[in-house]
């Protein structure tokens, strides 16, 4: 695993849907790497409007490049990155550079929460300087954060300024952008031209950008630390005399409210948080995806309710519970502002366990202020509408069968968490009786039951079938698939983790003793990894050990083998379950499967744990370098389940 300053990213949230993002080295790698990228719509209509910017320190030994981009075909320039000695992520991202004559530029960056705003902060240290000036050329992009901007001969960003603030207009469709600074401001338009992102080329997108940069400013560093904050009107900044004093009362401001937190990965946990209307909900991970239904509740137990942030776990709840429709929850809201999308047959499922959780968190707390009778009503209406949906049927063939377990799927449509689809290719398309789907369905009919007795019946069917029929003494685990294709009797015998589902993962298990075991010890032998659990046994004839190539090779690859961090959760809580949840056992646990995740946070996104991994060594991080489900699963382990 790769742990050079190119490699590795940082991030800053808003807690509006907007970030800033980039590597160590100061090299953008992504087209969504970003120092303002704000959600217009929060959380959504995410758009890059200040890509980053080229900077240089004027010395009386010379002049010093504290930046570097990549540009077309494989040119570095400036080079500033070769003089990066020293980073630090707390409380947020600061880089120092060894400058001439043994002087030292130290620069900060942070966003302010709740605020579309990102502050940066320089300051020169070392022996008496007769010269330090900073000059800086800001890139303007003033587009979807998904798309890339190329140069267009017509446009120039229009410019107004003021005493100390400078604000760039950027087209009809793109907010304008406003500058505080305490230096000074030269209005001079230019287009750098084929920034190169390799991690766009890598995983066969377009890779190359053109961006303008309107003008540059200048600072004596000598005089004052230098200061550039940047807004949009959406931002509602303190007033203060001067950008100086600005940037003092932000920094402030900030510093306190990450103080407040009790480490880092309660910091790092606060960062997938965001408001969605009235309410709150959680991005599922960072750079490119959304709030997602599915993503949502998995994380909600482990970023809430083991980190005791209970009325963001009520908040989140209560948000969702108005969007049932025919018993399906929505997993997705596009970016572009569309309609939901109801595509998953587990996200309904995962609310309920997450309602069942947070209540029985509440109870235990003795938290009576989390039982308001209209609270509780609404969550209780949530998961009748749930249930009855799917027990009467419901889109894309989901249904209670006669059994009591739950049919799902229909060609074309990738329902499950293994949910690749590239074109009308639906990679692993699981049609028929998933088994982790059957653990969902079977957890939410005895939660149900709790709160009436009319799921009672169905509940005992599907236990006793799931029992009879889901066993594999081949494998020594479970199917993964009943009746595929509603074919009955055809089953799917392939190695993937889901099957962990029915011992740890969820309230209640489905199996004990020597299966429980079994289960386990299959898991272990075919599927462990230090960073999860592959999604396919290497033995298995379409077991893909990389997750690399272009879109479709990556899709394919998905869920054929890669590995997936959040697995681990479930499956430590099998591994305790099937042995008992001794002492002895949970501090074996941390030791074994908790240190190598503690490990990987310096790794990819710092801080955070990765989406995804390849299945074989080194197991390189891929995906999002920041999962929400990732690092909420370390958490519940961390902070719950091992303690």
């Amino acid at each position: 695993m790769s742990t050079s300053p190119a490699a590795t990213e940082w991030l800053e949230t808003d807690g509006l849907g907007g970030f800033a993002s980039g590597t160590i080295s100061g090299v953008r790698t992504r087209r969504y790497h970003a120092l303002l990228l704000a959600a217009t719509k929060p959380p959504a209509g995410r758009m890059v409007l200040v890509s980053g910017f080229d900077a240089w320190v004027d010395t009386a030994a010379g002049t010093f490049a504290i930046s570097a981009q990549r540009y077309a075909p494989e040119v570095i320039h400036p080079d500033g990155d070769s003089r990066l000695v020293r980073f630090c992520a707390e409380p947020w991202p600061c880089w120092t550079w060894l400058l001439g004559d043994g002087l030292r530029l130290v620069q900060e960056i942070f966003v302010v929460h709740g605020q579309p705003a990102v502050a940066v902060g320089w300051r020169i240290e070392g022996p008496g300087a007769a010269v330090a000036r900073l000059r800086l050329r800001p890139f303007l992009a003033g587009r979807d954060f998904h798309s890339l901007g190329h140069e267009n001969g017509g446009f120039s960003p229009s410019a107004k300024e003021s005493l100390e603030v400078v604000e760039w207009t950027l087209g009809a469709k793109a907010p304008a952008v406003s500058a505080h600074h305490n230096g000074s401001y030269r209005g001079e338009p230019c287009w750098y031209r084929n920034f190169l992102y390799t991690e766009e080329q890598a995983r066969g997108f377009d890779e190359t950008e053109d961006l303008i940069s309107p003008g540059f400013f200048e600072w004596d560093l000598l005089s004052a630390p230098a200061v550039l904050i940047l807004a949009t009107p959406a931002a509602h900044l303190p007033h203060a005399a001067s950008a100086a004093a600005l940037f003092s009362s932000l920094r402030q401001t900030e510093a306190l409210r990450r103080a407040q937190f009790a480490s880092p990965l309660h910091r790092a946990a606060d960062a997938y948080f965001v408001r969605r209307g009235a309410g709150r909900t959680i991005i599922a991970g960072y750079p490119w995806f959304g709030d997602w239904g599915r993503d949502t509740f998995i994380a909600l137990r482990g970023m809430c309710l083991s980190l005791g942030r209970m009325e963001d776990a009520r908040d989140i709840l209560l948000e969702w519970s108005g969007t049932v429709s025919e018993g399906m929850l929505p997993n997705r809201f596009p970016d572009s502002g569309d309609a939901p999308e109801y595509n998953s047959v587990d996200a309904s499922l995962w609310y309920i366990v997450a309602v069942h959780d947070y209540l029985a968190v509440a109870r235990m707390q003795r938290k009576a202020g989390f039982f308001a009778d209209g609270h509780r009503q609404r969550l209780k209406q949530a998961i009748d509408a749930i249930l009855a949906g799917y027990a009467a049927g419901t889109r894309f063939g989901i249904r209670a069968e006669a059994d009591g377990l739950l049919a799902c799927g229909q060609a074309g449509v990738q329902l499950t968490w293994m949910d690749a689809k590239a074109g009308d290719w639906v990679v692993t398309p699981r049609i028929g009786k998933p088994v982790e789907v059957q653990a969902l369905w079977l957890n939410a009919l005895r939660i149900g039951a709790e709160w009436s007795t009319k799921w009672d019946g169905l509940y005992a069917r599907g236990v006793a079938a799931f029992h009879e029929r889901f066993w594999n003494e081949e494998t020594g685990g479970l199917f993964d698939i009943l009746d595929c294709d509603h074919e009955p009797g055809r089953n799917d015998a392939s190695v993937r983790p889901n099957q962990i589902f029915a011992v740890g993962g969820l309230p209640f298990a489905l199996l004990n003793g020597y299966k429980a075991r079994r289960v386990v010890e299959t898991v272990e032998a075919k599927l462990l990894t230090p960073l999860g659990l592959r999604s396919l046994a290497r033995d298995e004839p379409a077991y893909q050990p990389r997750y690399e190539g272009d879109v479709r090779q990556r899709d394919g690859a998905y869920h054929q083998g890669t590995v997936w961090p959040w697995l681990m959760g479930p499956f430590v809580e099998a591994w305790l379950r099937s042995r008992g949840a001794t002492s002895k056992n949970k501090a074996a646990a941390r030791e074994r499967f908790l240190a190598p995740l503690r490990e990987h946070l310096a790794v990819g996104g710092i801080g955070h744990i990765s989406e995804i991994a390849d299945a074989e060594p080194p197991y390189t991080p891929r995906g999002c370098p920041f999962q929400a489900w990732s690092l909420a699963e370390f958490l519940r382990l961390e902070q719950s389940l091992l303690r």
